[in-house]
């Protein structure tokens, strides 16, 4: 069985200017060159990094880069999402062969990036901005992925509190979101006792594994989380969580259903623990967030959107869902078959 990347939190970088681009590019190195990937490989994830950036620099508003590790069974690579809400793209795949250009350049960018990328997807829209994000290991990462997600800490923090993960342990599949309670190093530790608990967790239903994370979490500050089981084979999504954590199934045909986590922080007092379970049909994307992200947002107003890379899908949330005076967490889950 493939095993899933999984990623670290990594680094946020604001990009407006090229000294935050030549920063961005050095961290990419050291990155790279820290997780072992080959000579050849580091230049290329330059060219990524170089790239990425300028076009933040020159289309784009409110540029954000996110850096960070991911980390795949036998090896680990870079992995990079830039964020904008600049004039968007009207066909971004167009946009990614040499020579299209809107700013009077040799347009060569997002080529560029898909050529020395192991793995590329993005989403752009006219007036709404894009989401563009790359994987580089030393190998092609040619197997799209069933999940993905990302973390933000509140505006002035370097930590945040917010967290998720995800594991495969013998059949079952399943997937963490946690809000340490407040913010800042208290809050992320609990989080990462949260995270250590779920992966050392036994293979058993999500109930039992959030009753695991409640008694696990008793010497920290404690955390809102949830924890799904999808199980495409059978058309069935288990659930079960404790405090505010949102998560909703949604269709290709712009319905929702929202699922219930009851109330309660894992880690303090006696909560009720409860699983419910929702029908998961083909199509349908399981998305998982933590309070700092406004639970606003509606697919059908992304169109193409759902078709995208899960990780892009959680990406274009957290920029327009996500709130600056909190901690975000975004976890995205495709039906597989």
């Amino acid at each position: 069985m493939t095993v899933e990347p999984v990623a670290d939190r990594g680094t946020w970088f604001r990009v407006e200017n090229g000294s935050a681009g030549s920063a961005v590019r050095r961290a990419a190195e050291r990155l790279g060159e820290q997780l072992g990937l080959p000579a050849g490989r580091i230049a290329d994830l330059a060219i990524v990094a170089a790239e990425l950036t300028s076009n933040l620099i020159k289309h784009a508003d409110d540029g954000l880069l996110l850096l960070r590790p991911v980390r795949r069974e036998l090896d680990a690579g870079v992995e990079m999402i830039a964020v904008d809400t600049g004039p968007g793209m009207v066909d971004l795949a167009d946009s990614a062969r040499d020579g299209h250009s809107t700013a009077g350049t040799l347009g060569i960018g997002l080529g560029a990036i898909v050529r020395q990328a192991s793995w590329f997807d993005g989403y752009s829209r006219p007036g709404r901005g894009t989401v563009i994000a790359v994987r580089v290991f030393a190998a092609p990462d040619p197997a799209a992925s069933w999940v993905g997600g990302l973390t933000r800490p509140l505006t002035g923090e370097t930590v945040s509190g917010d967290g998720y993960a995800v594991r495969i342990v013998g059949d079952r599949r399943q997937v963490l979101v946690t809000d340490g309670l407040g913010h800042g190093p208290l809050a992320a530790a609990a989080t990462d006792a949260a995270l250590a608990a779920f992966r050392d967790a036994p293979a058993a239903s999500p109930a039992e594994v959030v009753g695991h994370l409640h008694r696990s979490l008793s010497h920290t500050r404690g955390a809102a989380l949830a924890v799904a089981e999808p199980e495409p084979a059978v058309g069935m999504l288990r659930y079960a969580g404790l405090g505010n954590i949102t998560g909703v199934v949604a269709t290709g045909d712009g319905r929702r259903r929202g699922l219930v986590s009851l109330p309660g922080i894992a880690g303090h007092q006696r909560p009720v623990i409860r699983q419910y379970d929702y029908p998961f049909e083909a199509g349908s994307l399981l998305v998982m967030h933590t309070d700092g992200v406004v639970d606003r947002w509606r697919l059908a107003d992304y169109p193409g959107l759902a078709g995208r890379a899960p990780l892009v899908v959680a990406a274009t949330l957290l920029r327009d869902a996500g709130i600056r005076r909190d901690d975000a967490g975004v976890l995205v889950a495709r039906s597989w078959s």
